[in-house]
């Protein structure tokens, strides 16, 4: 009994310390991510989004040590790890990075005409389609972050900021073709069942025929 209360007191001290370093995150460059945001339009969300998320709120081995904050890879000259990712000579040039990177790629920079700096549901998924990550998951878990931290309340939306209604997909259900056959001079139900791979039972219910007789010409349901 006593294991188990300290268990649940253990991952209760270990939740309410991943949320207090998360917003202790986001307490610290939430405003750099406003600058940029301000000078570029883009969401701050996004940037603080992304950066939650490719980091794990600056945790993570690449931001520790290459204060790489959002999974750029490339060349680093780093000793103390050996890593595929770049590194960075400080967290904000990191950031400012993260906008160059996706002003300067075919796949990203329409984004910044094409999306309003609030829409950040759009923006997450117009970088999740460029390429920037290879889970099709990736938008999601960001606009997840987003929301749970409530990162939208740094892109100073106006108060009459009307979110945009995403469109419900629309599905359209496949109409069946309905296949006929015509009778054939020779042909009897059985042949014609075995052809269609059916039962001759199947064949006498779907066209009423109360007995096995054919005429040619005559057309059947299968």
């Amino acid at each position: 009994m006593k294991k188990t209360l300290l268990l649940v007191i253990l991952l209760i001290n270990v939740f309410f310390a991943s949320a207090q370093s998360t917003a202790e995150y986001i307490e610290e460059y939430a405003d750099i991510a406003q600058d940029l945001a301000e000078e570029h339009h883009i969401p701050a969300s996004i940037i603080l989004g992304v950066a939650i998320h490719e980091s794990a709120a600056g945790k993570s081995k690449i931001a520790r040590y290459l204060n790489n904050h959002f999974g750029f890879k490339g060349k680093n000259s780093n000793t103390e790890i050996r890593s595929a990712y770049r590194d960075f000579p400080t967290v904000d040039s990191s950031y400012v990075h993260f906008i160059t990177f996706l002003k300067s790629r075919n796949h990203f920079n329409t984004l910044f005409d094409k999306h309003d700096q609030y829409d950040f549901k759009a923006w997450a998924r117009g970088i999740q389609r460029g390429g920037y990550a290879r889970s099709r998951t990736w938008a999601s878990q960001v606009i997840a972050l987003i929301k749970k931290y409530e990162l939208y309340q740094y892109d100073n939306r106006p108060e009459d900021y009307l979110e945009p209604v995403e469109p419900k997909p629309v599905y359209h259900a496949k109409k069946k073709s309905r296949r006929t056959y015509t009778v054939r001079k020779g042909d009897n139900l059985g042949s014609i069942a075995k052809r269609n791979k059916t039962t001759v039972k199947a064949l006498m219910s779907k066209n009423g025929l109360k007995s096995s007789a054919l005429k040619p010409g005559q057309k059947l349901k299968l």
